[in-house]
């Protein structure tokens, strides 16, 4: 009766600290967003402000353009831009939940700050503050976007903070990726934008040669036959009914080449905002220009399309040319320049120049044929981007070889323990000694040195990002934990959750060597009735699923429920956390003294995430004997975690492979049906 009652006060306990930590970390998670804000923050006078180093509060401008953000500006100086990373790059964390940075772009194409103002990140689980992260978002101010590495003018990056690599390391790379990403789409640094710049004699043929001069033409006949009966009649012909060319003349080499030096340079002064300039020539029966324009001030013959946009040619920016530069340039009847472009147009990805040939029949039935000329900027007429930084992964990955090494080993020989667990369990000594000396080094080496602890935030994390679109990289930034993570779910498809559970989980060797060592000082067992037993293993999968089903409400309160685990604190934080938390690890602790991975067995969520699949495994290499539970019951008393029925089965949703059962079968000084076999 004590040791139950003794049991009860054990719960209750740990079930007073659970609810305590989650109460804490309430009001320090009490900023972090939910997945229902996602509408778009903007930013204010006061934040503009703040970005950009400013006293006065600034004027902005939303700007809606390829790359959509604000233009920030004080009269007529242009103070710079910012955009959000979740508009831009639809930025998502590591919880799956999206992560809002508004980040500021100077003229000069450096970045002159950020601010995050939407996160679901589970940081706050490993001690680290809002401040914290504020700190490391403000660190990128000054990084120049054309060496993002920071091995020109541009300051160090920020070291990425060690506790939280995975959150920081998505940080860094959607500040990169939209900094970039902005500053191209205004045209502050080079990339992706027209080369203005660099000029080289070519000749009409060559322009043509290289595709910076486009043509399509239709004949007499071809025309005849689109439009039969068409009053005028159309005559048979391999002539031209209409020979046409169009050429983008922004880049000087095409467009000097094609007006000449003066006229290039006084169109290219006449252009605005988001402006280019199509040139279009042509011969042949009809006129690519018309007459109605002089009228409607629309080119009604004319249209570009652009992904199914139409973009119209307006008597706005047009300019009719008498003679061309070039002398071996077609004997052109026409010769116009446009001005093309507004919000969506891109002039360095393929667009269509179609013209409208209209007649009417002798019927009076109005007749039509389109001619499609498709174009598309050559790729030497185009800047080179910056180059982008390198994926955070990349350089962790590089980084921490020998940590993934080193895991990647601890895998391998615990496969070739339970590959060779027969010839292992009949060897009561060795069995011992690997047992404690694997734990020793998964509390020491893989949690305490490598940080390598799997949470139930990460398989949460990972069903939300099948949800909202999942993307390797964001698991790839932390080596450590996707090797462990890979080996792991190999391992349960062959032989269920113990492969984590009973050997590379830093806290479970810690509730089981402190509890080894308890029973070497004779510190009392306290056997838990089976009856009462399964009924606690209900905590584990409750707290699982109430995580999970709170998760897709809000991924903040999800997190702070998560606080059940003890993980961050006993081994990412190594104790040095505030003192509930503190206290939680050390009652779970205290209570493994006297009823072995008592946490284990009645309140870790992980646990019962990994049981679900268990039933799965393909291999069941644990051996039973008839005389299991009907003759003996050694086994079940002795098990490490109580997975032992009373009739002598092993319920593999709680088995953690320890192949203590094993040892004890095999080992006739133990088992009694051998005791009796061996009898005379």
């Amino acid at each position: 009766m004590m040791r139950f009652a003794l049991l009860m006060v054990f719960s209750f306990l740990c079930l007073m600290g659970g609810a305590y930590v989650s109460s804490g970390a309430s009001a320090q998670g009490a900023r972090a967003a939910t997945w229902d804000e996602v509408a778009l923050i903007a930013p204010t006078r006061e934040v503009a402000a703040s970005l950009f180093g400013l006293k006065s509060l600034p004027n902005v401008v939303r700007v809606e353009a390829a790359v959509p953000g604000w233009s920030v500006s004080q009269g007529a100086k242009n103070i710079g831009h910012i955009a959000s990373t979740w508009e831009v790059i639809q930025s998502v964390g590591y919880s799956g939940r999206p992560v809002d940075i508004l980040v500021a772009v100077a003229p000069d194409g450096t970045i002159s700050g950020a601010r995050l103002v939407r996160h679901s990140e589970p940081i706050l689980t490993l001690g680290l503050s809002d401040q914290d992260i504020e700190l490391f978002v403000a660190g990128f101010s000054g990084v120049d976007l054309l060496d993002p590495e920071g091995t020109r003018t541009g300051p160090d990056m920020p070291d990425i903070i060690s506790r939280a690599t995975v959150t920081t390391g998505v940080i860094r790379d959607s500040i990169l990726r939209t900094a970039r990403l902005l500053a191209i789409g205004r045209g502050l640094v080079p990339g992706g934008g027209i080369d203005r710049l660099n000029f080289e004699p070519r000749s009409w043929a060559e322009l043509e040669t290289m595709g910076a001069v486009r043509s399509s033409t239709v004949t007499l006949s071809e025309a005849r036959a689109a439009m039969p009966g068409a009053k005028p009649e159309i005559p048979e012909g391999t002539g031209p009914f209409v020979a046409l060319w169009a050429a983008l003349a922004d880049p000087p080499t095409i467009g000097r080449n094609i007006l000449g030096e003066q006229q290039y340079n006084r169109m290219a002064a006449a252009l605005g905002p988001d402006e280019h300039v199509l040139f279009v020539g042509s011969h042949g029966l009809y006129s690519h220009r018309g007459t109605k324009w002089r009228r409607s001030g629309v080119f009604d013959r004319l249209t570009v399309m652009q992904d199914g946009v139409e973009y119209p040619l307006t008597d706005k920016g047009y300019t009719r040319i008498d003679k061309l530069a070039h002398e071996d340039a077609p004997p052109f009847k026409e010769r116009s320049l446009f001005h093309v472009g507004g919000p969506g147009f891109e002039p360095t990805q393929p667009f269509t120049l179609m013209l409208t040939a209209e007649r009417t029949a002798g019927s009076g039935e109005d007749l039509s044929y389109s001619v499609a000329l498709d174009y598309q900027l050559p790729a030497a007429f185009v800047q080179a981007p910056p180059p982008e930084a390198a994926p955070l992964w990349h350089r962790t990955w590089e980084e921490k070889k020998f940590a993934v090494f080193s895991v990647a080993a601890m895998q391998i020989a615990l496969t070739l323990i339970l590959l060779f667990q027969e010839q292992l369990v009949r060897r009561k000594r060795l069995w011992i000694g690997i047992r404690v000396g694997f734990l020793s080094l998964t509390l020491v080496w893989l949690g305490w040195v490598l940080n390598g602890q799997l949470s139930v935030v990460q398989v949460i994390a990972f069903l939300q990002s099948l949800l909202t679109g999942f993307r390797w990289e964001t698991f790839l930034i932390e080596p450590v934990i996707f090797t462990l993570w890979a080996g792991v779910a190999l391992g349960m498809l062959f032989w269920g959750r113990g492969v984590f559970c009973g050997w590379l989980c830093p806290f479970g060797a810690l509730q089981e060597l402190s509890n080894l060592a308890a029973r070497r000082l004779g510190v009392p067992q306290i056997t838990v009735p089976h009856a009462l037993h399964e009924r606690l293993w209900m905590i584990k999968y409750t707290l699982f699923m109430a995580i999970l089903g709170l998760s897709f409400y809000s991924m903040r309160e999800a997190l702070i429920l998560a606080e059940v685990e003890p993980f961050k604190t006993a081994i990412s934080m190594r104790m040095m956390r505030a003192w509930p938390f503190v206290a939680f690890v050390l009652v779970l602790l205290i209570a493994g003294l006297f009823i072995e991975r008592f946490y284990c067995r009645f309140l870790c969520p992980l646990g019962a995430a990994l049981a679900i699949p268990a039933k799965l495994k393909i291999f069941d290499w644990l051996h039973r004997r008839p005389q299991c539970g009907r003759e003996c019951r050694l086994c079940e008393t002795k098990c490490t975690v109580g997975a032992i029925d009373p009739i002598g089965r092993i319920n593999p949703n709680e088995c953690i492979l320890c192949l203590r059962c094993q040892v004890i079968l095999n080992d006739p000084q133990t088992c009694p049906v051998l005791k009796r076999r061996a009898r005379p």
